[in-house]
């Protein structure tokens, strides 16, 4: 019988100076600072996607609320005579009317339209004042064009009345 030979196979040691042992630790930080910087980036870039599309209404709101405002003043001009032909003709704006907010209130378009609440500039503009009896200072009097809220964000602030 023969013998068989093993062959082993040599491995080849390295020594490492200070200086190679220097530079690979450079190399690791590299690495790791290039992995957390993708890491931010994915988290960055997938927030900036879901708030482009909780907000991606927010264009389109703002190009229908002038015409909600429209309805809203052809509406204003009926009088208590339900029987002439402006009231009847009223009567269809009023159901128009009336599927355009249902349909802002289907994508949480939340309308600002209170009064005797305290002024509050993150909601309101104020682009008059009054003074009024019996009312605190700083308060809403009149909101002379409903503001709009997209989710909690304000697409639109209600122009208002303030006392003084």
């Amino acid at each position: 019988m023969e013998e068989k030979k093993h062959k082993t196979k040599k491995v080849k040691k390295t020594v490492h100076n200070e200086e190679d042992i220097k530079k690979i630790k450079e190399l690791e930080e590299e690495v790791l600072k290039a992995k957390a910087d993708i890491i931010n980036y994915r988290k960055r870039k997938d927030e900036e996607v879901s708030r482009m599309l909780e907000f991606a209404n927010e264009d389109i709101a703002k190009d229908i609320l002038p015409i909600v405002d429209n309805f809203e003043r052809a509406i204003n001009l009926d009088d208590n005579n339900l029987d002439d032909e402006l009231s009847k003709f009223l009567a269809g704006f009023k159901m128009i009317y009336c599927h355009l907010v249902e349909t802002l209130e289907k994508y949480e378009i939340k309308a600002i339209a209170e009064t005797n609440v305290a002024f509050d500039p993150t909601i309101h503009q104020g682009v008059l004042t009054e003074k009024v009896e019996g009312m605190d200072p700083g308060m809403v009097v009149e909101v002379m064009q409903k503001g709009y809220i997209l989710k909690g964000k304000v697409i639109r602030p209600a122009m208002v009345k303030v006392s003084e």
